[in-house]
């Protein structure tokens, strides 16, 4: 394969997983309202279109039309920047994650991956800890309290659950052997090879930590509407507030994706097309993401840092030692 095929192939692969995301983004809204709408017996969007399909692009069409005002009091430059900070580095974690087998078409071999980095797990952990840099921007650009603090406790709630988060993994690593994403799916080819059963605890302290990594309930403290009307993005409306909305969503299912590579066999799975695989096990993650945001109450702030140092930290070190012990690394 030439240099200008690669990259021809390259481009297309980021257009289409760009789409995609942003595609599942809009839906995931529409999921997240119908769904959360039967925990409450409401009965959800259902106007816009069959069964409410098209709920989603009227959303979009709303909020590419609203006022976009802008306070008095903020730091200009920062403000406009916060929102793409926060947006664009949940759309880079998707440039590692590997969604099916090779595949050829046209005589051409393709990786369903867009990238292959053998330090796959590192750069996961990189770009996604970048999105707080946004919110925090945003906070204090703002020129509100509510936001300045929304930005404080995200900053603080980022480095108490980042640790555990961090740490989580390194069970995985010491049992694979490896920090590529395409070899960890490799390793999980069959069902009872899949790291959730391998690491069990290091699963559910990944996915606590990813909650509160995405600030979703019951970690969504740097929104908390009760205290801080919206927190880090009060003062933002329109287009700006609609790019904090899709980030939010797009770190979702980067957490989804990431967690379905990681400990559920990634795209491994009988009978039907690997990324159809993969696209179940995402989509079934993201709707216990969304049980989760409509059934647990938030935590006070002082019961959300204390879980995070106090019981994942410790829990997480300690599962890294047995699992040392047991692999004898």
């Amino acid at each position: 394969m030439s240099v200008t095929t690669f990259i021809i192939i390259t481009v297309i692969k980021v257009v289409i997983v760009i789409l995609v995301v942003l595609t599942g983004c809009a839906y995931a809204t529409l999921l997240e309202r119908k769904f959360v709408a039967r925990l409450q017996h409401r009965i959800g969007p259902n106007l816009a279109g069959p069964f409410g399909l098209l709920q989603p692009i009227a959303d979009a069409i709303k909020l590419a039309f609203k006022e976009d005002f802008v306070p008095d009091r903020v730091e200009w430059l920062t403000y406009a920047v916060a929102p793409i900070v926060t947006f664009v580095p949940a759309l880079l974690s998707f440039a590692v994650v590997p969604f099916g087998n090779n595949i050829t078409i046209a005589g051409y071999h393709i990786d369903m991956v867009i990238s292959d980095l053998n330090v796959g797990v590192l750069f996961i952990f990189a770009v996604t800890s970048l999105g707080v840099y946004g919110i925090v921007l945003a906070g204090w650009s703002s020129g509100s309290k509510y936001s300045l603090l929304g930005g404080i406790r995200s900053s603080a709630q980022m480095i108490s659950y980042e640790v555990a988060y961090g740490l989580s993994i390194i069970g995985v690593l010491i049992i694979a052997q490896t920090l590529s994403l395409k070899e960890l799916v490799a390793q999980q080819a069959s069902f009872f090879d899949w790291y959730i059963f391998r690491q069990p605890v290091g699963f559910v302290m990944f996915v606590i930590c990813a909650f509160a990594e995405t600030n979703r309930n019951p970690f969504d403290l740097p929104e908390a509407e009760s205290e801080l009307v919206g927190g880090y993005h009060t003062e933002y409306s329109s287009l700006r507030f609609a790019m904090f909305f899709i980030g939010e969503y797009a770190n979702m299912i980067a957490v989804a994706s990431v967690v379905t590579t990681i400990f559920l066999g990634g795209w491994q799975g009988p009978l039907l097309p690997p990324i159809v695989w993969f696209l179940i096990k995402v989509f079934l993650f993201m709707a216990f993401y969304i049980w989760v945001r409509g059934t647990l109450p938030r935590f006070r702030y002082d019961q959300l840092m204390n879980f995070g140092w106090k019981v994942l930290f410790p829990l997480a070190l300690l599962n890294v030692l047995v699992t040392a012990l047991i692999y004898r690394v």
